[in-house]
């Protein structure tokens, strides 16, 4: 069964504590709960215990209850003494005594079953387990199961509890935006009812995941209505956490002032000493981000204090340990960072909590790591990774297992660690859609905890000094390089978004494209490596000396030289540095091979360069190679456009709305639209004020159509929330135009062949803005998409668009060549525009047929 990343911050999920009333209690994440006073007394001091934090001593309180209930025959009491002790023993992350509580629960109740209230939240606990301890799918089925009986009973607060858990279960599956889809659909169904926890809770959740898939203004909104619910009903610890979410949601946006005074006013506020260390935490984290060393030293002893306050739990144990991270970016010295570690593992052991046990065990081995004791750093992580694999932690597991390879590398044990390297990358494929849930406890990121991971694992493979790379280990290393661009894809979106039939590309260079090459430049830290696939022979790789650093600093002067018109020999020369480690390799062979197409999967800042402006010295490489970009090994069933006659939407805006002014007029567009009209291609045409959002969706869901054009300004940014295209009543952000044109694919079979952006660009300075422009791709189903690296001149971009419609019309060649043609006839017929700068910056990704 695939193993599921479990997110131990349940944002805004609410938690029932049972009273043996009829009514829920609603809660939130800091554990508050409302209890009738009347409730039997062990349970209400219980409550009491536990919505301070102090779990340890409820479950004793709790232990006592079950004995005296059961002592006096009354099932029923005992059952909701048994499921609050469930829900204690969560706390303490004792999973096993959990699960013993909550059966021991159910069975009683099966007993005595006409209390469906209870039943009810008492199944609410067991779902809150299945999740925590990884089973996903069981935790869903609980909580529509709850959901049926809040129905029987007309609960309408009980339903909007079971929908949002059921939220829960799909964002920690990584599917972020059914789970907004449901919240939005309480949030509907609350909007209408009077000021409650329940609505407030909603809105809450709903602003926490629009804020994890990068909708943040649509989050901020939500959490200030939460926020002002939490207000009217003066609940200030549910007040505080409304404060806290909108800290993050600042800091999301760089806005680190409003984040660090949303910060202190959760801290000002809120008397929940875990809200208070975790704004605390936050706050501190977001100094050292900001380099604000000395700041961030002042927080330290308060921060201490606030710690030693906290009662014994997990989320205690996980607290402690970020404050441990933390403290090594601030360059505290080590043995005292160690002490914090080691007292970690111990209150994790006095709990019997072998999950963060083993986060605390391996933070540890990670210091001993930092100061190279790596016998000492073994033994820690041996131990850590064999407590992740005993509790059923993947998203441990996988840290460890890299730990592993990176020690056993340092001690020269290249074998070890490459084995080690393969267990990392095998888990965190198996987290392929959870790697989009961001469990801010652990301090999971992207860019630090899983990039490397597969970086490191090929420079292993293809640097092992012990071996030459053979053909496996090849195939290996490409094939994890491609893994890793459907991981950022991904984490771009916060949701798994690549799915669907696939097919290799060796197969269709080897018998469908006799004529394609397909190259994979790596950039590993010492090195440049390159692996290529020339059609009927095996794999091949070659090497380019240059470190990464080099490689980058030749890249950027690159791009940032190509654009200015009284640099053309300097470019030559960049170009031709670059074309001397890609192709002069492997130039005689492709010759040879009779090769005409070079599609290129490419890494880090080979992504933002041109590369059909590379020079050999005499030509650019557009005069010899189609050129092509894919995403990988992996895409969409191939299909070549010339079968079938084209049908274009196209949508432009000459005059950007006003609140857009930065952007200048294209009146180019007139002009490429009616060179489009004059190849024959069957054309909507939607202009100016005919080009709204929803314009475009009504046509797009109406009109048979392969090919969607967008002559507009807009950009690719590596983050979502600034990646969007211009239309007249204002800019469309990805994700919204993912929806619609997802909104046509429900109704229309047909497929998107092409996707053209004829204006966009990428975001200046973002080294991995492109990005954008793959994820706007994958994620609008399209099989291609022909997009620019940089906005240029409007009237050069009619030229090149109108041939290369011309092509793909009248002659039918694939779309990787009409573009070839279309740049080398304004490189060579268009004095004007003969520079790179006007014809190199389109690129076609996917799909090169």
């Amino acid at each position: 069964m695939k193993k599921k990343f479990i997110n131990f911050c349940l944002l805004a999920v609410l938690t029932i504590f049972i009273c043996g009333v009829v009514t829920p209690a609603f809660g939130n994440s800091s554990q508050k709960t409302i209890i009738n006073q009347n409730s039997p007394s062990k349970i209400a001091e219980s409550r009491i215990l536990y919505e301070s934090g102090r779990f340890a001593e409820a479950v004793q309180i709790l232990q006592e209850a079950v004995q005296v209930y059961q002592q006096q025959g009354d099932t029923l009491k005992q059952a909701v003494a048994l499921s609050n002790l469930s829900l204690a023993y969560q706390q303490l992350g004792n999973w096993q005594q959990a699960q013993l509580a909550i059966t021991n629960s159910l069975d009683l109740q099966a007993i005595n079953n006409n209390k469906l209230a209870i039943f009810a939240q008492t199944l609410d606990i067991q779902g809150r387990l299945q999740l925590s301890t990884g089973k996903t799918e069981l935790a869903l089925n609980t909580w529509k199961q709850t959901e049926d009986i809040y129905t029987k009973l007309g609960d309408e607060n009980g339903i909007a509890l079971a929908l949002l858990y059921q939220a829960q279960v799909l964002r920690n599956q990584g599917f972020n935006q059914q789970a907004i889809e449901k919240l939005e659909q309480v949030n509907q169904t609350l909007k209408s009812q009077s000021d409650s926890l329940a609505k407030a809770a909603v809105l809450l959740s709903l602003g926490d995941t629009l804020e994890n898939v990068g909708e943040l203004e649509k989050s901020r909104l939500a959490l200030e209505q939460s926020l002002a619910i939490h207000q009217r009903l003066k609940s200030p610890e549910n007040i505080a956490l409304s404060l806290l979410s909108l800290g993050n949601n600042a800091r999301r946006q760089q806005k680190n002032p409003q984040a660090i005074a949303f910060y202190q006013k959760t801290f000002d506020i809120s008397s929940s000493p875990l809200t208070k260390v975790k704004a605390r935490l936050n706050h501190f984290n977001l100094l050292i981000e900001e380099k604000q060393f000395t700041d961030a030293q002042t927080l330290t002893s308060e921060i201490q204090s606030l710690l030693a306050q906290l009662p014994l739990s997990r989320p205690s144990i996980y607290a402690h340990i970020n404050f441990a991270h933390s403290l090594g970016r601030l360059n505290t010295p080590k043995p005292q960072i160690a002490q914090l570690l080691a007292t970690s593992v111990q209150q994790a052991r006095s709990i019997d909590d072998i999950r963060a046990e083993a986060y605390a065990l391996g933070n540890l081995g990670n210091l001993y790591e930092k100061t190279q004791q790596f016998a000492e750093a073994i033994n820690l992580t041996q131990q850590a990774l064999m407590l992740a694999q005993t509790s059923n932690a993947p998203e441990i597991t996988y840290l460890w297992q890299w730990q592993m390879g990176r020690l056993f590398k340092a001690q020269g044990n290249f074998t070890r660690a490459i084995a080690a390297y393969d267990a990392a990358v095998e888990t965190l494929e198996s987290l392929r859609t959870d790697l989009v849930a961001v469990n801010q406890d652990i301090q999971f990121n992207f860019r630090d905890n899983v990039e490397p991971v597969y970086r490191e694992s090929v420079a292993l493979l293809l640097q092992n000094p012990g071996e030459k790379p053979d053909i496996k280990t090849l195939d290996k290393a490409r094939t994890r390089i491609e893994s890793l661009q459907l991981a950022e894809l991904d984490n771009f979106f916060r949701e798994a978004c690549l799915q669907g039939q696939r097919v290799l590309l060796d197969q269709l260079v080897d018998k469908e494209n006799p004529n394609t090459a397909v190259l994979y430049p790596i950039i590993l830290p010492e090195q440049l490596q390159v692996i290529v696939k020339i059609p009927q022979q095996p794999l091949r790789h070659y090497t380019a000396n240059k470190s990464q650093v080099e490689v980058e600093r030749t890249l950027t002067q690159l791009r940032e030289y190509i654009l200015e018109p009284d640099r053309t020999e300097e470019v030559k020369a960049l170009s031709q540095e670059v074309y001397n480690w890609l192709i002069k390799p492997i130039a005689s062979d492709l010759a040879t091979s009779e090769v005409n197409t070079l599609v290129f999967v490419l890494d880090g800042e080979l992504r933002n360069i041109p590369l059909a402006a590379l020079y050999d010295g005499e030509k650019y490489l557009v005069e010899k190679y189609a050129v092509a970009l894919s995403l990988g090994l992996q895409l969409l069933t191939p299909k070549p456009l010339s079968e079938t006659p084209l049908k274009v939407i196209a949508a432009g805006l000459v005059e950007p709305p006003p609140e857009f002014s930065t952007f200048p007029p294209l009146p180019g567009i007139k002009l490429e639209f009616d060179l489009i009209a004059k190849t024959g291609a069957s054309t909507k045409k939607l202009l100016d004020k005919d080009f709204t959002s929803s314009t475009l969706e009504k046509n797009v869901n109406t009109l048979p159509f392969n090919v969607l054009h967008l002559a507009t300004h807009g950009q690719f940014s590596s983050r979502p929330e600034e990646t969007f295209i211009l239309a007249n009543d204002g800019s469309i952000n990805v994700l919204e135009f993912d929806k619609l044109l997802r909104s046509q694919s429900e109704t229309n079979t047909q497929i998107l062949e092409l996707l053209v952006l004829s204006a966009c660009q990428t975001a200046t300075g973002d080294n991995r803005a492109t990005l954008g422009l793959a994820g706007t791709a994958v994620k609008a189903g399209a099989r291609s998409t022909l997009a620019s690296l940089w906005h240029i001149n409007d009237q050069s971009t009619a030229i090149l668009i109108g041939e290369f419609y011309h092509e793909l019309v009248n002659n039918q060649v694939t779309k990787a060549e009409a573009l070839r043609r279309a740049q080398v006839k304004l490189l060579t017929k268009y004095p004007n525009y003969m520079r790179p700068g006007y014809w190199a910056a389109y690129v076609l990704v996917g799909n090169w047929f």
